[in-house]
């Protein structure tokens, strides 16, 4: 049996929201901002997390939780906005829908409306997709980061170098070196003769004495 329709009262007293989460600080949310705010929802009721990919903390979604309340609705862009992995994915959806009592929208994949069809079946359908979709979200990640290893070994394999390029010897190093060895000068300093920070001093030291 279909849900109850609502009547224009409920439905004024509805609030709209919209979620956006990126995954880094260097990762840019104009596209999910901007597909919000197209649906005109008040700027003060779209919530943003920024976060990087070991630090799962999101502030502004839970405030956004604490806010909805039983029939309000949510747009968000995807669905692997609402967690990193499968798992997480349908616990949200489940507190969501079914502990807050609040509709969904998924704008990428609109089969994801929980406003439509309220009966059994449409339910039944919905969380058919959702759980295929938030397979696909996890294992799309996955297969992300093995080509991403992949091909940083490949480019080791190849002699690329990652991280900072090292700092090139002062020109007095050798100088210097042989003076501290000799118990002339302290660490700090030779350090402070070859204008280096101590630790990257005594660092380049041993790679120098390991290649005598």
């Amino acid at each position: 049996m279909a849900g109850r329709r609502q009547t224009k009262k409920e439905v004024d007293l509805i609030a709209v929201y919209g979620y956006v989460r990126v995954s880094s600080r260097d990762q840019n949310e104009d596209r999910q901002l901007l597909a919000l705010q197209e649906l005109n929802i008040p700027e003060r009721n779209i919530f943003l997390d920024k976060q990087s990919g070991k630090d799962f903390e999101r502030p502004q979604y839970k405030r956004l939780v604490r806010r909805m309340k039983k029939d309000d609705l949510l747009y968000i862009k995807s669905i692997d906005r609402l967690g990193r992995n499968y798992g997480e994915i349908l616990e949200q959806w489940r507190v969501l829908t079914k502990e807050k009592g609040i509709d969904i929208v998924v704008l990428d994949m609109p089969l994801l409306d929980t406003r439509r069809g309220k009966d059994l079946m449409g339910t039944f359908l919905s969380d058919i997709v959702l759980q295929v979709l938030s397979f696909v979200a996890e294992n799309e990640r996955t297969n992300i980061r093995q080509r991403q290893a992949e091909g940083i070994a490949a480019a080791k394999a190849r002699g690329v170098r990652f991280g900072r390029p090292s700092i090139p010897l002062p020109k007095n190093f050798y100088a210097v070196h042989q003076r501290w060895r000799s118990k002339e000068l302290t660490l700090q300093q030779a350090a402070d003769a070859c204008g280096l920070p101590r630790g990257t001093f005594y660092s380049k030291a041993r790679k120098f004495e390991e290649c005598e």
